[in-house]
């Protein structure tokens, strides 16, 4: 694997060249290739969205839902090429620039559970700068990524721009991580890993690294919003892609006041998902993404059943064909339990009681991860209090999960480091080089 990682690494080396074919693009001829692989992404939006969904298992609506929201991030991106820029300093008998310039090859490793989006995420602002990619898709989920290196192929991205080597984590991923002609790794997956990877950059090269890791994110419902509409928004902030979301609302925490009825219409809903085969219409409820995960989730759920969650539906595995796990609703949670601590990465709902604003805020704060939280209020100082005060890189009021390309994504604490997306999403392949030069 080292072998194959040295390979595509001397390619993006060698298309980073300052006198080669890519870093002599215009920046409207970046964009112009861009724009021609999110062409012909929509003309294959069926392909992608089929072999996402043979890699993942989510269910075949979704998938083009991902295959739009990555052709939406890379054209956000494509717009960038030309509007990133320096400064002119003032300083006396000295003119002081500063320019952008981009970091050269860059690591990149996505995680199985959107891959087509997370990919999309870490090449458009590193094409638009002008970078070269040496990406490593999850061993579980590759087909799309080798799908669109072909495209890339076919929209005319000079050679050694784009290179997508499969492989394990411990081996491919490692020679990454370790490689001293890679100047950056961008990395989503387990904080476990993150700590690993920060490790090898490190010692290998001191080479920048961002990461987004996992979750343990908050949503909470006040006493004053419509029941039947709050539980159909928690429901869908953590059972879509079987749970496994690193931002999902796996924590929901509803006052005391409304409680009980919250309990009985959660799971309802719950048990009215529809399980089955990815690529019926009707699908909702996909498989986990493969036996070791599944086994982990269900490992968690008799933990909370240990612990004394009260285990109101679901908590079983669905047949033996796939790896399906019922929708699974906890009512009587505490917040020192396992499943209120750890993030389970699967369709587990914990439902915890709360009674004020202060007791809240500091609840929902009592957790290693800080990626994103939830509430739900129509009191507007009840919102920005809590907004103000909660430790998490996006809060969603009266909504979840809602995401856009112009907005940075990223976490507090464990949940990661720098951010994604946005104008934001740009820094961290760039370099900023100071120039000085006397008036005389």
């Amino acid at each position: 694997m080292q072998a194959d990682v040295d390979l595509a690494v001397a390619a993006a080396k060698k298309a980073f060249h300052r006198n080669s074919e890519w870093r002599k693009l215009s920046p409207l001829q970046r964009t112009a290739l861009i724009n021609k692989l999110c062409s012909l992404m929509e003309r294959d939006k069926n392909i992608l969205a089929s072999l996402e969904t043979q890699d993942n298992g989510k269910p075949f609506t979704s998938a083009v839902g991902d295959v739009f929201f990555a052709i939406m991030s890379l054209k956000y991106y494509a717009g960038w090429t030309d509007k990133y820029f320096g400064d002119t300093i003032p300083g006396g008998d000295f003119v002081v620039q500063t320019r952008k310039e981009p970091v050269g090859v860059v690591g990149q490793i996505i995680p199985w559970n959107y891959p087509l989006v997370m990919l999309a995420w870490k090449w458009a602002p590193a094409l638009t700068v002008g970078c070269t990619i040496v990406m490593k898709p999850a061993e579980q989920t590759p087909l799309t990524a080798l799908h669109m290196a072909a495209l890339s192929k076919e929209a005319g991205f000079p050679d050694g721009v784009i290179n997508v080597i499969p492989g394990y984590g411990p081996t491919a991923g490692a020679a990454i991580s370790e490689h001293h002609d890679i100047q950056k790794v961008a990395f989503t997956g387990s904080a476990e890993i993150g700590r690993i990877i920060m490790q090898a950059a490190a010692k290998s090269n001191l080479k920048r690294v961002t990461l987004e890791l996992g979750g343990k994110s908050p949503f909470v419902v006040f006493d004053d919003v419509d029941i039947d509409k709050a539980v159909q928004l928690t429901h869908d902030a953590i059972f879509p892609n079987a749970g496994q979301t690193c931002c999902a609302g796996t924590r929901t925490y509803v006052h005391e006041k409304i409680y009980d009825e919250f309990v009985t219409k959660a799971v309802a809903l719950a048990k009215a998902r529809k399980i089955g085969d990815p690529f019926e219409q009707s699908t909702k409820h996909g498989p986990q993404i493969d036996e070791e995960m599944m086994n982990k989730v269900l490992g968690y759920i008799e933990i909370g059943q240990q612990e004394g969650a009260k285990l109101q539906c679901g908590g079983k595995r669905v047949g033996n064909v796939g790896y399906y796990i019922e929708p699974t609703v906890f009512s009587d949670v505490t917040d020192k339990m396992r499943i209120a601590q750890e993030e389970i990465f699967g369709p587990v709902m914990s439902i915890l009681k709360f009674s004020d604003l202060e007791e809240i805020i500091d609840r929902a704060n009592d957790v290693e991860y800080g990626l994103g939280a939830g509430i739900l209020t129509n009191d507007i100082n009840i919102a920005t209090k809590f907004t103000n005060n909660v430790h998490a890189g996006t809060v969603w009021i009266n909504c979840y999960g809602a995401a856009l390309p112009q907005a940075p994504f990223g976490g507090y604490k464990q949940s990661g480091i720098g951010r994604e997306m946005g104008r934001d999403g740009l820094d961290s392949y760039l370099e900023t080089k100071t120039i000085a030069t006397k008036i005389v």
